[in-house]
């Protein structure tokens, strides 16, 4: 009994100075470690890498910058199932410890001092994995695993729940370089993570232990046997019921990759944001969680992207097919391994533009049998559906007409096909380039931008890096100019052959009009809409280049970088798309100068907006609103006083023009650089290039009254042009090559633009009321002779209807015969398109 007794005495013994001990360690280990802690409060303002969002004005996702994808959530966010998910997963008692789990901290302490075993050890709450992640390695060792739980402890007492809660699910990686639990529903499923069902948000919860293990795309089967043990504990914790648990196992694994993919294609001005915020905020744009509201619209920009694309197209197989993009050469023991190794470098292959590759299989010469890409059926087209893929010899020959489909592609060959409503129809990547820059004319706000066929392509943004001749394009900014000069619409210029010699040129100079016909002395008007060259020389001849250049201010030109010589009114300047849609904004809002920009607002990762666009409005009538119209000086001669105006720039200034971070945004006005009669009588010339000119292919496919515009051809083709606006956009569509060279024959900016300008202006004005400039104060219509400009005498024959500023009225009767028939002028001969033949008189540069 003694012997008993002493044994219990030695084990209490025992027992008190192993928790002496284990009193004393631990505040060795306590006084050791607790001055080196980290301080948990920082948590609260913990930044997390999150990377930049480019969205459009419609809150469209356009582009994401950054290694890590990642969307935080505040508690509120997250749904309550998930959470039951997580805490029944991970830590059931998360509500009611203080940071260690005392149970199963003793658990699995009792199992490392059985077993040796650290690597199994586990254990750890919401709460300690939190210390892990955001202050200490993942390295299992007894220091750290002390530290981990003075760290828990620290944070339960500084922290609410529901932010170590939000610590934790928007921290930890859940495979494909998704962290957090939103980024991963977006990964695995492309849903928010409110719109998951059950099983889903089982999945994500299952995640955090096994992100590559359990991974539901690498690894369904492991996945699915984690997600169900997943319900299995929310089942025994009494978050679901019998039957949801039954209906959630019984669900299949449905996920699959979810890129960063964009909610649509606007990549050409995605870079340009990019280099924007690179400016701004240096490396931290990639990581601080920004998001950039660009002011492009959806709808508009994936109409700018089928128009260009749509247009270089049809350019491309007017002009012949360049054959095969490549031919797979036979690798293969037989003819079976053959076509696997074919389909696999087809499979690998990227689609350019929308353009589906496909490879070419044994058919017949009848037809030109394929398999595209993603697809394992075979598909077929006739001779007739790739008729136009006769040889492209050059720009303006081609071979002999198809008889089989071998002089197309052979088995082996890679070809490019596009997506019709009726199925496949045979492509090509075109060689020559486009760009569409829209914008809105009552600010200046960019609508919708295509600098190129395909950004993966060719990342050169052409609508505002290159700089090309806009040829005809450019005559409205001089004809305006002649219209304050004293000119009017019915001012008789005479359309007939100039020889000069031009010291500045080097050379005799011998401008044409385009196929060498001249009608003589025409009106201004249908000097404009015909887009007569010699007449428009002479206007320019007439009001000097000093004053045309320094005129041409108004419109967002330098004066200094446009031609000092004659070929000034032929669009010799190279400039880009942008800039000339930003020119004809003036005429499209009725003189005023707005200035291009493309990011509307910027935000940090917690929504407070850093910065926010404050563009110069048109305001009509707006007595704050500048003025330069004040002193002018009508030009008599080529030594005329400029009118002394500032240029604006038309790079995208933000910090100069727009509110800074943090200020309250003041109203900023567009200056009137145009009298709203000079305005109006150049949108009613330009009107009638769309009503009866070379862009009257556009009154047939839109049918409306509020358009104008002008079309641009440079010589020899090298440049096509259109540029057309309403009330509510302006847009300029450009189609030509990198390279300089030639369009080919009967390629000018009535066939080879205007059908991109027309695609996005079919959605762009889609239910859009009539958007006109209205008849301001000081214009009259009078009755008057075409031949000469002069008033017409009651019941002359031919006599039209023409707008003048009240002082410009002619006073004198007009004594011609009326012999020239200028009604024949105004119906010129179409092409099929609705474009002058090559024959009709359209622009060149010379």
């Amino acid at each position: 009994m003694k012997l008993v007794i002493r044994s219990i005495h030695f084990l209490l013994w025992l027992g008190f100075l192993a928790i002496c001990g284990s009193v004393l360690i631990s505040a060795s280990v306590y006084l050791y470690l607790s001055p080196h802690l980290p301080d948990v409060v920082t948590l609260k303002d913990f930044k997390l890498q999150t990377p930049m969002r480019i969205l459009s004005s419609d809150n469209k996702l356009i582009a994401e910058y950054g290694e890590i994808r990642r969307t935080p959530l505040t508690f509120d966010q997250v749904p309550v199932p998930f959470v039951q998910a997580l805490i029944a997963i991970e830590d059931k008692r998360f509500e009611e410890h203080h940071g260690v789990d005392p149970i199963r901290f003793t658990r699995v302490t009792l199992d490392v001092l059985i077993t040796g075993d650290k690597e199994g050890a586990g254990g750890s709450t919401l709460t300690q994995q939190v210390a892990r992640n955001y202050f200490l390695t993942q390295q299992k060792t007894f220091t750290r695993k002390f530290t981990e739980i003075l760290l828990a402890l620290k944070m339960e007492q500084e922290l609410t729940k529901a932010e170590i809660f939000e610590l934790y699910i928007n921290k930890h990686f859940l495979g494909y370089r998704s962290y957090g639990i939103q980024a991963a529903a977006t990964v695995y499923y492309g849903k928010d993570i409110n719109d998951l069902s059950l099983a889903q948000l089982a999945m994500i919860a299952g995640l955090h232990q096994l992100p590559s293990g359990a991974n539901p795309i690498s690894y369904p089967d492991r996945a699915l046997r984690r997600r169900n043990t997943v319900l299995d504990a929310m089942l025994a914790n009494a978050y679901i019921t019998e039957s949801e648990h039954s209906l959630a196992v019984a669900e299949p694994i449905d996920a699959s990759y979810h890129g960063n993919n964009p909610d649509f294609e606007a990549y050409y001005l995605a870079e340009m944001v990019r280099a924007e915020m690179l400016e701004r905020f240096g490396e931290a744009a990639y990581t601080d969680g920004y998001s950039i509201y660009t002011t492009v619209n959806s709808d508009l920009q994936v109409a700018a992207n089928r128009g260009v694309r749509k247009t270089l197209l049809s350019y491309s197989r007017r002009h012949g097919y360049s054959g095969r993009e490549e031919h797979f050469n036979p690798e293969g023991a037989d003819g079976r391994e053959i076509f696997k190794n074919r389909l696999e470098r087809l499979n690998k292959t990227p689609v350019f533009g929308d353009l589906i590759p496909a490879l070419v299989v044994p058919g017949d010469e009848s037809t030109l049998s394929f398999i595209p890409k993603g697809d394992d059926k075979v598909y077929s087209l006739t001779l007739e559906e790739i008729s136009w893929a006769r040889k492209r010899i050059s720009v303006n020959e081609r071979g002999p007409e198809i008889t089989s489909s071998y002089q197309v592609a052979v088995p082996g060959d890679l070809i490019r096909l596009e997506k019709t409503a009726t199925g496949w129809a045979l492509a090509q990547v075109p060689e020559a380039q486009g760009a569409l820059v829209a914008l809105s004319p009552t600010d200046g706000s960019i609508q919708a931008m295509v600098g190129g066929f395909d950004f993966i392509l060719n990342k050169y943004n052409r609508a505002v890096q290159s700089s090309r001749q806009p040829g005809s394009n450019f005559k409205p900014f001089i004809y305006s100019a002649a219209i304050d000069a004293g000119y009017t619409p019915a001012s008789i210029v005479n359309d007939a052959p100039i020889v000069r010699a031009d010291a500045s040129l080097e050379d005799v100079w011998r401008p044409k009009n385009s196929g060498d016909r001249y009608l003589g002395p025409i009106p201004m008007r249908q000097a404009l809409y015909q887009s007569r060259n010699l007449s428009s020389i002479r206007i320019l001849d007439s009001i000097g280049i000093r004053y045309a250049r320094n005129y041409a201010e108004r419109f967002g030109f330098k004066a200094e970088e446009l031609a000092n010589d004659m070929t000034l009114v032929l669009g010799s300047t190279a400039m880009s798309p942008l800039k000339v849609a930003t020119g004809y904004a003036v005429f499209a809002n009725g003189g005023y100068q707005v200035e291009p920009y493309f990011i509307q607002r910027i935000e940090d990762k917690s929504g407070n907006i850093l910065f926010e666009a404050t563009p110069k409005t048109v305001c009509r009538g707006c007595p704050e609103a500048p003025s330069y119209l004040e002193g002018e000086t009508d030009p008599a001669n080529e030594n005329a006083v400029a009118i002394d105006i500032t240029p604006l720039a038309l790079a995208v200034d933000q910090e100069a023009s727009q509110a800074t971070a943090g200020s309250t945004a003041k109203k900023s006005y567009a200056p009137q650089v145009l009298s709203p009669q000079t305005a109006f009588l150049m949108n009613s010339m330009l009107q009638d290039v769309i009503q009866k000119g070379t862009g009257r292919a556009a009154r047939s496919e839109l049918n409306r009254s509020d358009l104008a515009g002008k079309t641009g051809t440079t010589n020899d083709a090298v440049d096509a042009w259109f540029t057309g606006y309403n009330g509510d956009y302006v847009a300029t569509a450009w189609v030509g090559y990198d390279s300089n060279t030639s369009l080919g024959n009967n390629e000018f900016g009535g066939k080879a633009a205007l059908p991109a300008w027309l695609e996005f202006m079919k959605t762009a004005l889609e239910n859009k009321p009539l958007n006109s400039q209205p008849q301001p104060v000081g214009i009259v219509q009078v009755r008057i002779d075409p031949a000469t400009g002069l008033l017409a005498r009651p019941g002359s024959s031919g006599a039209r209807f023409e707008f003048f500023k009240e002082n410009n009225v002619p006073t004198e009767y007009s004594n011609s015969a009326l012999t020239i028939d200028f009604s024949a002028e105004q119906t010129l001969p179409q092409t099929e398109n609705g474009a002058p033949p090559a024959s009709a008189p359209v622009e060149s540069l010379f």
